[in-house]
């Protein structure tokens, strides 16, 4: 299944949620970022990380590979007037220069990394005692939930998608730190509930992997009707409450051994 979010980068800005407040608590009360941090975040997407940690004061650095995308990042950076440098680039191959950031960020896109390159660009990029975080932002999909029924849908429209069932927990991001000689691996884990309307869900799932950055426009035309109809018929109260987990990694680079 090949996936493009560029097709997808309007619903994707508009109606995908964000990391919550408490994840950048965290982050902070942690000690894992401080107020003024070089931070190049991999992956950006619409930048919903990247415009979180320069509101706080960070200096970020916002890398993606999609224009499309890109386009998208800087659009809600100006309406929000959050001052973000901006790079067309892969994860695996940034061609920026070594040590030159404090934190290195991945949010809910290192699935889609080539991990081994991805891991030694972000040791690459970083400076000693730098740190990596990876993160997720994901829906749980409990028992008689919408998301279990969304997620029935989409794989009856998209039967190669396999998203589904998901914990939102990630072990193995702890074996690609550590193969990679980080040290200091550390994580945590919060769960959240966000609302949306039937619109905002809609959208939500429009902008997902198994939907429109993977379908052609009439399947997804088709999707978006069943789903439509299936939130007015079983889930009609809004907002919908969808549970949520973040899920964080977080690691120093190795040359932090003294």
């Amino acid at each position: 299944m090949v996936v493009d979010f560029g097709k997808t980068a309007s619903d994707y800005a508009k109606h995908r949620a964000g990391f919550p407040d408490l994840f950048f608590d965290r982050l902070f009360k942690d000690g894992i970022v401080a107020k003024g941090a070089r931070v190049l975040d991999l992956g950006t997407g619409t930048g919903t990380v990247a415009r979180g940690l320069a509101k706080r004061h960070c200096r970020v650095t916002a890398l993606d590979p999609s224009e499309p995308m890109l386009d998208q990042a800087k659009a809600l950076a100006n309406s929000e007037r959050v001052d973000i440098q901006f790079v067309q680039a892969r994860a695996e191959e940034t061609y920026l220069p070594n040590g030159s950031f404090d934190v290195v960020t991945a949010g809910t896109c290192w699935h889609w990394f080539e991990k081994p390159k991805a891991v030694l660009e972000a040791q690459r990029v970083l400076k000693p005692l730098g740190r990596l975080v990876i993160a997720n932002l994901d829906w749980l999909p409990r028992p008689g939930s919408v998301v279990q029924a969304t997620e029935k849908l989409i794989k009856a429209h998209n039967p190669p998608w396999d998203g589904d069932d998901g914990t939102g927990i990630y072990p193995g991001w702890l074996a690609d730190l550590s193969q990679a000689g980080f040290i200091d691996i550390e994580s945590f884990s919060l769960d959240v509930s966000l609302p949306y309307s039937h619109e905002g869900w809609l959208g939500r799932i429009r902008a997902s992997a198994g939907v429109a950055a993977s379908q052609p426009p009439d399947t997804v035309e088709r999707f978006n009707s069943a789903h439509r109809e299936m939130l007015a018929r079983d889930f009609p109260g809004e907002p919908l409450q969808i549970p949520h987990r973040v899920f964080a990694v977080h690691a120093r680079t190795p040359s932090a051994v003294t």
